[in-house]
């Protein structure tokens, strides 16, 4: 499959519907989005805050992962040292409801090879869920297998080449399924409040050390949403000097 061959097949199916058009035929259908998968295996909660709640803030790595991204989406799609190559490429999946956007699709062969550009280091298998549904995606667009594809880690300027095996496949199709009862369910799961607060940039919108402490919560809740005492405030000078 020629680079050419992949941009007349991306023509008919855009002319033909596009994206996840079975689900989108259906009103009560949930699209997942392909980043949400990676948010989910990272942090469930986090993935609710993101994709249900619609909140998002910025810190000192999501700011280094978007201009990664950046930097990438720019460049143009001419062939790298012979491999036709195309970024930005928008991917889909009728069958299991996905939508979203391949970093860069690389075609060794004609075969289609996903990469995926992280600003930071690896981290366990989180990355390879989200690759791993982009490679689904491909394989139902494209009408061809998808056996591996690699991410790029910006901090170590290294790939690491996944394998898309059953193991990893089922695993991706397990979160595709929890994302989309997630956000059928309008809840947000508890709040996890271990090593992965450090650095997310939701800390703030979460607040772990709060909701992951019931006792702690139901005090906080039992004055936020108490309601006011002309009286009680009128005998009592601190809440007297605090009302005012």
């Amino acid at each position: 499959m020629s680079e050419s061959d992949v941009e007349a097949a991306l023509d008919g199916l855009q002319d033909s519907g596009g994206a996840a058009s079975g689900y989108e035929d259906d009103d009560d259908a949930i699209i997942v989005l392909v980043s949400a998968v990676e948010h989910y295996s990272y942090c469930p909660r986090q993935c609710a805050l993101i994709h249900l709640e619609q909140t998002y803030e910025e810190n000192v790595f999501t700011v280094r992962g978007r201009l990664a991204h950046e930097r990438v989406d720019t460049g143009d799609d001419a062939a790298n040292r012979g491999v036709p190559t195309l970024r930005s490429m928008p991917i889909w999946s009728t069958r299991l409801g996905l939508r979203g956007k391949a970093d860069v699709v690389e075609f060794h062969e004609g075969v289609p090879y996903p990469v995926e550009y992280k600003s930071g280091r690896r981290h366990g298998i989180h990355a390879d869920v989200q690759l791993c549904a982009q490679a689904l995606c491909l394989e139902e667009m494209l009408g061809r297998p998808v056996p591996r594809g690699a991410i790029y880690y910006h901090a170590t300027r290294s790939r690491h080449e996944v394998s898309f095996d059953e193991r990893l496949r089922r695993r991706t199709v397990e979160l595709i399924g929890a994302v989309r009862a997630m956000l059928a369910a309008h809840e947000l799961p508890p709040a996890a409040n271990d090593a992965r607060c450090r650095n997310c940039s939701l800390v703030d919108a979460c607040l772990p050390q709060v909701v992951a402490e019931p006792a702690r919560l139901r005090g906080l809740q039992s004055v936020l949403f108490r309601a006011w005492d002309e009286e009680e405030s009128e005998a009592d000078p601190r809440r007297r000097t605090h009302d005012a």
